[in-house]
């Protein structure tokens, strides 16, 4: 059975994926035209790509900080 504190990390990395896949798919489905994305879509996508590496890290600071609190590695 896995613990407490890795079932959380588990469920919170899986809802940030998952939103990230839901807005890959509606810029795709907004700016993209056939094979192409489009210069403004283009520009999304990056910034998607951005903000989801910035939510990544942050989340990964507040799990260590909340979820890990009073162990020392």
């Amino acid at each position: 059975m896995l613990e407490r504190e890795r079932v959380i990390e588990i469920v919170v990395s899986v809802v940030a994926v998952g939103i990230m896949f839901a807005l890959l798919y509606l810029i795709g489905a907004e700016y993209g035209n056939g094979a192409e994305l489009g210069t403004e879509g283009g520009e999304l996508l990056v910034y998607l790509i951005v903000g989801f590496v910035f939510l990544m890290s942050a989340t990964g600071v507040i799990l260590a900080y909340t979820v890990s609190e009073g162990e020392t590695a």
